[in-house]
């Protein structure tokens, strides 16, 4: 797997456009460089940047943004909402694919070592990338923000990881970093008062907030043996939060870093600020997502509020999306677009693929001279209707009249059922992909001894693929055939026909795939191969066509009023 990275700088300016789009088109002047989102922040004045692409053109996208922007922006003139120390405050990195987090570090302290001697910016290194425990903590690093840095670069304890150790007026210092996916993300309330909003946040924040005799507010700090202040924690686990007003929205907020979305998702940050905010007399209204966000991330809060509803969660990744950001307001202070927010969409092959075209146009596409799509495609996209059909029932079923008490089981057979439905999708282009990659191989040139030797190479391995791929429809096609005769079994009686149906779907998906098997093999020179894929492929289709007349006995039966 070729390697992937994510840099998320965040720059102090979010005003003047004419500067943000300056230090970008200096980051997307490097080659390789996808440029994934750029989200300015009026009341922060602060500018979150995301970018994509292999490690050492990142370091290099990133080099080029910090460096412009200290030629640009002057922070001994900034003024915003958000803590800062920095022309350029924080310059993370994050693994995407391939690379492991002691990589990460190595291409982090390069970086940082290089901003340090050749911008004579001071750096302090966090979370993964620190070099010792107390600098970790990206908060630590930026305590006293641009204001105290003078005063911090005299403390020898706090001596810049590289760069001098010496004020920078106009570029401050940097945080450079390795880090997991963070999301940053602000949740809405209906109060003006930062002081009732900080209250929320640290009921909330991991750090939680400092233990008080009597008066939580304005009594005498408990402190602990060695006379540092005693805490108490608050409900979220590798949570960062503060409270603030944004004087563009009219409104305060809890701007939170979610820095481990496996211990605290977005969806249980929400709610948690809720009620929090509910027991102070206050209300969340919505919430914004600064920067992106995983796909996973977003399908999980979807099925979490349906779940909350007792509603199935084996619907569409676009409902669950939708549910997603109806539930958590994320459309509350501007329009929220999934392909433009979501990392995997923005990271998605831009290039039209089969199975994003109409009906219609999928239709003559087939019927044209080409010779791709065809019969596996087809099979392929027959067997995500069958599946489709199968979660269909299961989903009337969950939210049939008197079956409330059901709608758990259910919802699990329709989440299957999605599953074999998502994979035979995939397979519709991969397909067509594998005829053209044949295509390749047998153009290519045969003029040497050399030549032929890696053009035969060539053509037998994707000829492999060409089997492979289709193989992978039969099975996918007959794995979902078990939610179908659930769904006909015990599933909404009146949707039994479409149980059928999705049987006679199912089973057409791997009968047409094992004559692409078929057809295929005949191009495999391995004869031991061949034997075992067609008796591999053979066995799928009689399980298939078994299981196929089993359903349809049970659809017929139950049609006739027997079972």
């Amino acid at each position: 797997m070729s390697q992937l990275i994510e840099c998320v700088p965040n720059f102090s300016e979010g005003r003047n456009q004419s500067i943000i789009k300056q230090i970008t088109d200096a980051i997307e002047r490097v080659e390789n460089i996808k440029l994934l989102n750029v989200d300015p922040g009026y009341a922060t004045n602060r500018t979150v940047v995301t970018f994509v692409g292999p490690p050492a053109d990142v370091i290099e996208a990133a080099f080029q943004g910090v460096k412009m922007a200290s030629q640009l922006i002057d922070m001994s003139k900034h003024h915003g909402e958000h803590p800062r120390f920095g022309a350029t405050d924080v310059c993370p990195l994050v693994p995407i694919a391939g690379i492991s987090m002691d990589e990460m570090v190595e291409y982090a302290h390069q970086l940082a070592k290089r901003i340090g001697d050749e911008l004579d910016i001071p750096i302090y290194c966090y979370e993964f990338a620190a070099q010792n425990e107390e600098r970790r903590s990206l908060a630590n690093c930026r305590s006293g923000e641009y204001e105290g840095l003078p005063d911090k670069l005299k403390d020898s304890n706090w001596k810049p990881d590289f760069g001098p150790a010496k004020m920078n007026v106009t570029s401050g210092a940097t945080a450079v970093s390795a880090r997991n996916f963070l999301i940053a993300y602000n949740v809405n309330l209906n109060t003006t008062s930062t002081r009732r909003a900080n209250s929320v946040a640290f009921d909330v924040r991991e750090a939680g907030r400092v233990k008080r005799e009597g008066n939580p507010v304005t009594g005498k700090i408990v402190q602990d043996e060695y006379g540092e202040p005693v805490r108490i924690p608050g409900s979220l686990k590798k949570v960062r939060a503060i409270g603030w007003f944004i004087e563009e929205y009219g409104v305060a907020q809890i701007s939170m870093n979610l820095t481990d979305i496996t211990i605290t998702p977005i969806h249980v940050a929400f709610d948690a600020v809720c009620k929090s905010a509910e027991s102070r007399g206050l209300r969340v209204t919505g919430s914004e997502l600064v920067g992106l966000i995983p796909l996973q991330a977003m399908l999980e809060a979807g099925k979490y509020f349906l779940r909350k509803q007792q509603r199935s969660t084996g619907v569409s990744d676009l409902e669950l999306i939708k549910i997603a950001i109806k539930s958590m307001g994320l459309d509350e202070l501007g329009a929220f677009n999934p392909r433009e927010r979501i990392i995997e969409y923005l990271l998605e092959d831009q290039s039209l693929k089969l199975i994003d075209r109409s009906l219609r146009n999928f239709a003559y596409e087939t019927a044209s001279e080409s010779p791709a799509p065809g019969g596996g495609s087809i099979s392929a996209y027959v067997g995500s209707v069958g599946a489709a059909l199968g979660s269909m029932v299961a989903n009337l079923s969950a939210h049939k009249r008197g079956w409330d008490h059901r709608w758990d089981e259910f919802s699990e057979w329709a989440e299957k059922g999605k599953v074999f439905q998502k994979e035979l999708l995939r397979l519709v282009d991969e397909d067509t992909n594998a005829f053209n990659q044949i295509i390749v191989a047998f153009g290519l040139p045969k003029t040497s001894k050399d030549e032929v030797l890696a053009r035969s190479a060539a053509i037998q391995q994707a000829t492999l693929n060409a089997i492979h791929v289709p193989l992978a429809v039969m099975k996918a096609a007959f794995y979902s055939m078990e939610v179908i005769e659930v769904m006909a079994e015990i599933g909404n009686p009146n949707s039994v026909s479409d149980a059928g149906v999705a049987a006679l779907c199912a089973k057409t998906a791997v009968h047409g795939a094992y004559l692409n098997v078929l057809i295929n093999l005949q191009g495999l020179k391995d004869v031991d191969k061949k034997e075992a894929l067609k008796h591999e492929a053979t066995e799928l289709l009689f399980q298939a066509e078994t299981k196929e007349q089993l359903i349809l006995k049970i659809v017929m039966e139950k049609m006739n009023g027997e079972a």
